[in-house]
């Protein structure tokens, strides 16, 4: 398990150079706004986000865990104890496959999720299991969505999409 940092900054590539140096630590993805780190020492999973707000502001905290299990039992750990998720969806964002739920403190948004694979979007999207079809669409049209700066956009808190 780690800690995921998400900040908005204004220039990517200065970014990209000044925690390569900070942490000693190659960038792992870069994609076009986009890029992340896999840090060891601390056990940070360090994501930027270009334009996606006010540089250097954050755009979200997660927990990265090791598998779907585990981000389930989270969920239901939290929801257990009178907290409003998201629910847990197999997802496609941040240019990954994952599998997340979304919870909002007082001040910021967290994700708890495993990466489940890659992607080639930003954009969020949720992957309904085969043979399902998503509900994705009404759910979004009955009620508005909030967005994360960055591309993830998410069911009202409280509201699964499928």
């Amino acid at each position: 398990m780690r800690l995921q940092l998400a900040l908005n900054v204004s220039d990517l590539e200065a970014s990209i150079e000044f925690y390569e140096k900070m942490f000693d630590t190659k960038v792992a993805k870069v994609r076009p706004g986009y890029a992340n780190f896999a840090i060891d020492q601390p056990p940070l999973k360090l994501v930027l986000f270009e334009g996606g707000g006010e540089g250097g502001s954050i755009n979200h905290l997660g927990v990265e865990v090791e598998t779907a299990e585990q981000v389930e039992a989270a969920e239901a750990r939290m929801t257990a104890r009178g907290m409003v998720t998201t629910g847990v969806d197999d997802t496609l964002c941040c240019y990954a496959a994952k599998t997340e739920t979304w919870i909002e403190s007082p001040d910021n948004r967290w994700e708890w999720y495993v990466k489940t694979g890659d992607a080639e979007q930003l954009e969020n999207e949720i992957v309904a299991p085969e043979g399902v079809a998503c509900c994705a669409p009404e759910a979004l049209k009955a009620s508005p969505v909030e967005s994360v700066p960055g591309g993830a956009i998410t069911a009202p808190v409280g509201q699964s999409c499928c």
